[in-house]
């Protein structure tokens, strides 16, 4: 297998895949984005690098024998006027700011066509993952009911219709109604602010209602920004007072599904895959 250079966000995403390529023995580079990547991820050989050095990213991972990359974990939006690029990425740095002006996906199309035209092979987490995505129907024991069927089918419109403004990724609704929209705080910032709403907008520990909706934009490029859950979200979603969690077949990663069955069934949280 060819060495993986893994540009390494937050969150759990970079160390599963992290882990996976060492369970499969494949040969592994990790460039760990500075004030993102998670301090774990220093056990694999790598090296630490701004989001704008661009240069020295493509130099390393051509020095290490790297052909393909992988960009996986969380990575907020800078503000382009306090970056730091090496000379490579202030050459990049006009046109990747004009391409943030249209939007994350217009930004993410742009690095991707960096790496590219640089001669590397673009993985999505999903494939090194071996294909660990949401299958249809329910995840573990328990089964949303058609009250909360009829949440997980508006709470995946409203998601699928906020990407097509490339705003997120994700909404809660409870009982039909809108409780929250993801945009650039991310999922689990969402979930605590749903936590915080009165209780007579949202269900309880002892009265569930509610559900998570996470639908990949319709323009995104899945090879690098595919929503992602894991048994992290589940805990979130249940101190939420959320029912259950619910994504597409097949556009939805799993890290670690066992851990995900695990918590929801502990918790009383359905995890549902609605068909394509």
């Amino acid at each position: 297998m060819s060495r993986l250079g893994l540009i390494a966000g937050g969150g759990d995403l970079p160390l599963a895949v992290a882990h996976r390529c060492e369970a499969e023995g494949r040969k592994l580079f990790v460039i760990r984005l500075a004030g993102f990547a998670d301090h774990a991820l220093a056990r694999w050989p790598g090296a630490d690098f701004g989001m704008a050095e661009i240069g020295g990213i493509l130099k390393a991972m051509k020095r290490e024998g790297c052909t393909a990359v992988c960009l996986a974990g969380n990575v907020s939006r800078p503000d382009f006027k306090t970056l730091k690029p090496d000379f490579k990425g202030a050459t990049l740095l006009p046109a990747i700011i004009k391409a943030a002006s249209q939007g994350d996906d217009a930004l993410l199309r742009k690095i991707l066509s960096v790496f590219e035209a640089e001669g590397f092979a673009v993985e999505g987490a999903d494939d090194i993952l071996g294909g660990e995505t949401l299958s249809a129907g329910a995840l573990g024991r328990v089964q949303p009911t058609s009250e909360q069927t009829a949440d997980l089918i508006k709470g995946l419109h409203v998601a699928e219709r906020s990407g097509e403004l490339d705003i997120g990724q994700g909404a809660v609704v409870c009982e039909g109604l809108v409780l929250a929209v993801e945009a650039q705080e991310g999922t689990d910032a969402m979930l605590h602010r749903v936590a915080s709403l009165p209780a007579d907008l949202r269900g309880s520990h002892s009265d569930r209602k509610g559900v998570l909706a996470k639908a990949p934009k319709p323009i995104q490029d899945l090879r690098v920004d595919m929503p992602v859950i894991g048994a992290r979200t589940i805990e979130l979603a249940a101190e939420a007072g959320l029912a259950g969690v619910a994504g597409i077949e097949g556009r939805l990663i799993l890290i670690d599904r066992q851990a995900i069955i695990a918590a929801a069934d502990r918790l009383g949280l359905f995890v549902w895959g609605q068909a394509r």
